[in-house]
């Protein structure tokens, strides 16, 4: 349904959305169907911090459409710890587990600390080396910032592309070029994200894009304005794009991901109606003919 791009966010269970993104009065048992009614992928934060039992994996492939698509983080049990080596065969364990997902597992993607830097190079090529990407495509988000600077950005990208592996793509640009005032939204959990250079390189068939938003829209312009025509380009190259919209408030992570489609659309990308435009277009309806029947 959605061969190119897919969008949303790192959650779906925030109760903060209800009223907005979800309807008014939504049971939180509701959030994941509500979420796959709206948007078409979602950044498996959860993965990260604990690894789902069986029964809920199943539970999330019973909810989510076909078309969705669900990008987990490796548990950071694995991926914290220094070498990701010695971890493999649990790491490989739990992609079994995310099986019954089915074709709605999108690529896993490896967030590593900003303690990993370029000496662990070995490493890193023997983990994806070793990783069974026929079964699930996996990237890279890397931290330290010798990453980020030659010879090790050029050595990184060329072994990322010669395994086929992604390379994430963590823009924080908006957070910290965002007033810095005592009340400024930034200020807090968001600024923990690391300050990293932008390398807007495809390294594989796909990329990951996570983009840390400021919350007020008008803010977020000049980067719209970078973003969009790469995205374009990238996807009338035949990559596949999942673009995943963060910010420092939450509630706003939906409206961010929208404008982005809604502009690369505008922007001539053939994409699809947007399942939440869809989902609103149809209340709008309903709320239409329940004005008009009550005038008669």
């Amino acid at each position: 349904m959605f061969p190119n791009y897919y969008t949303g966010c790192a959650v779906w269970a925030y109760k903060e959305w209800m009223g907005g993104f979800y309807p008014k009065g939504s049971k939180a048992g509701d959030f994941l169907r509500l979420y796959c009614e709206r948007m078409t992928a979602v950044e498996g934060n959860t993965t990260f911090y604990s690894q789902p039992d069986a029964k809920t994996i199943e539970r999330w492939a019973s909810t989510m459409p076909p078309g969705f698509r669900f990008c987990p983080k490796l548990p950071r049990a694995f991926s914290h710890q220094g070498k990701l080596g010695p971890f493999a065969a649990e790491a490989h364990q739990f992609l079994q587990t995310l099986a019954p997902l089915g074709d709605r597992l999108g690529p896993l993607f490896v967030q590593l600390p900003p303690t990993y830097s370029p000496e662990y190079f070995a490493d890193l090529q023997d983990f994806l080396t070793q990783w069974p990407r026929q079964v699930c495509p996996i990237a890279v988000e890397v931290r330290h910032l010798d990453w980020f600077a030659e010879p090790h950005a050029t050595r990184l990208n060329q072994m990322l592309e010669d395994l086929g592996a992604g390379r994430v793509l963590l823009d924080t640009r908006p957070i910290y070029d965002a007033p810095d005032t005592d009340d400024d939204p930034q200020v807090g959990s968001e600024r923990k994200k690391p300050r990293v250079p932008l390398q807007p390189t495809v390294t594989a068939p796909f990329t990951i894009v996570r983009y840390i938003s400021h919350p007020t829209l008008a803010f977020n312009e000049p980067y719209f304005h970078d973003w969009v025509p790469r995205l374009c380009r990238w996807l009338a190259d035949g990559h596949q794009v999942y673009f995943f919209a963060h910010c420092p408030q939450e509630v706003f992570s939906p409206t961010i991901a929208r404008e982005v489609y809604h502009r690369l659309q505008q922007a001539g990308a053939t994409l699809p109606e947007l399942p939440w435009d869809r989902v609103a277009r149809q209340q709008a309806e309903k709320e239409h003919s329940s004005a008009q029947l009550s005038l008669f």
